[in-house]
């Protein structure tokens, strides 16, 4: 009975499998290879991984949002299908790798639903999230991994690398969500006006210096700042959302501007960056190489793009990672790619759309923070790779390889479902006990007796 009440999940499912197996098919075919038992085994591998979750969810949270689910799958299956084209060029296995990610993810989305029965217990465990949140983050520094990466964001576990900052950040904006929820009045309160707005008072602004000074020290530590952007960026969004005063946002991005500038006087990596992103082209021989390679396949693609496998995004230095929105601009062109934005913009207002049926203040926050640092990370990424910003390093939700982007992603999309699920299960019992109220009152009505004979006449 449950499955049954998510058929609009089922067959976006099926849409987004389809969407898959087309793309496989075609890219083999413009390889001139024949199709063999792999390709399909490939393609129901997906169906039956999103299957399993469909179910799940269907026993778990009946209730949950019915096109985060298949939005993410979709994304999830262009991704690979273009990380098995890179293959092909570099004679990598990384789809394979990004097959069993994506396996372990989708276990932990279900895991995260069978486990949290509530969204609102986090709320009692904020302080122990914060505490490991900011553990996570700091972990590269004191167990760094060896990797070819300028940036400290990596440990080793046995063979694998594992990025913890991607699973801090939704630690950390579980812990920011209660703090704002619990001191609302406090960043409520209105100081002096300015040209209209009501800026806080002085005492008020400990918290955003916090994570001011926080994101700060990611930075130096870690040389690399786009985990810093993301978190800094989506606390201002949270705390805008929680108080509604644009005052707060006036602040946010000077304290950026600041910091921005002070880090660039520092760092060496972040100049580099910097000089690519004002000229990629005049540093082609030396830093500003991937950019340009990137810039020139998304021109060479257009608008109709050049077809599966029949551009060159492997001339792009790490296009499986931080530039395969290159790679997708370039064989898909610029439609394909407009279409994978609008995937996310889907994605993300699903989560707003949570946020604004979810009743308790906690959960919103949590709602609108986790689609805000959704939003915030593709913009950012999106920016770098069409010089529209300084490249960061972030990856692409669901798209880009990367196990550790992969598995966070998938417990952030978990927790949405079971706030969707809770907000969606309290409406329908709102609604079914209003029309309990009024059939009882209706029914009440009926049993009244009829009034004698002349009493309406002296009524």
């Amino acid at each position: 009975m449950a499955l049954l009440r998510r058929k609009t999940e089922a067959a976006l499912l099926v849409l987004a499998a389809l969407v898959v197996m087309v793309a496989l098919i075609s890219l083999e075919i413009s390889q001139g290879n024949e199709l063999t038992g792999s390709v399909f085994l490939l393609i129901g591998g997906f169906i039956g991984i999103f299957l399993i979750a469909h179910i799940a969810i269907s026993i778990v949270a009946p209730d949950a949002d019915q096109i985060m689910l298949p939005l993410a799958a979709l994304v999830n299956g262009i991704g690979l299908v273009m990380i098995y084209r890179l293959d092909l060029d570099s004679g990598l296995t990384l789809a394979n790798s990004q097959i069993m990610w994506t396996v372990i993810g989708v276990g932990l989305l279900i895991g995260t639903l069978v486990f949290l029965r509530d969204h609102r217990n986090l709320e009692n465990y904020s302080y122990v999230l914060g505490l490991a949140g900011l553990i996570l983050t700091a972990l590269p520094i004191v167990w760094p991994s060896a990797t070819n990466s300028d940036a400290a964001v990596w440990i080793s576990i046995g063979p694998f690398s594992i990025q913890p900052g991607e699973f801090a950040k939704i630690l950390l904006l579980l812990f920011f969500a209660a703090l704002l929820m619990n001191k609302r009045k406090l960043f409520s309160v209105a100081g002096r006006s300015f040209l209209g707005l009501q800026f806080p008072r002085l005492r008020d602004l400990g918290p955003i210096f916090l994570v001011w000074g926080l994101a700060l020290l990611i930075m130096a530590f870690q040389n690399d700042f786009g985990p810093a952007l993301l978190l800094f960026g989506t606390v201002l969004g949270m705390l805008y959302i929680a108080t509604g005063r644009a005052s707060w946002l006036v602040i946010g991005l000077g304290l950026a501007v600041i910091g921005a500038v002070g880090v660039y006087q520092v760092s060496s990596k972040i100049q580099d960056r910097v000089a690519n992103f004002v000229d990629p082209v005049g540093n082609y021989d030396v830093n500003g190489f991937q950019l340009s390679q990137a810039l020139f396949g998304m021109s060479y693609g257009g608008v109709t793009g050049t077809g599966l496998g029949e551009g060159y995004p492997y001339l792009v230095p790490v296009a499986h990672s931080d530039f395969i929105l290159a790679a997708i601009g370039e064989e898909l062109g610029l439609i394909g790619l407009a279409a994978v934005l609008v995937f996310y913009l889907i994605l993300a207002s699903r989560g707003f759309k949570t946020a604004m049926l979810t009743r308790d203040s906690y959960g919103k926050l949590v709602a609108a923070g986790l689609s805000l640092t959704l939003i915030i990370q593709v913009f950012v990424v999106t920016g770098g790779v069409s010089r529209l910003l300084p490249m960061t390093g972030l990856t692409t939700p669901f798209l880009a390889h990367g196990g550790s982007s992969l598995l966070a992603n998938y417990i952030l999309l978990a927790i949405l479902l079971r706030i969707s699920h809770s907000a969606r299960a309290a409406m329908e019992v709102s609604a079914d006990g209003a029309r309990g109220s009024k059939a009882a009152a209706l029914a009440s009505k009926r049993k009244q007796p009829a009034p004698a004979e002349g009493e309406g006449e002296q009524a």
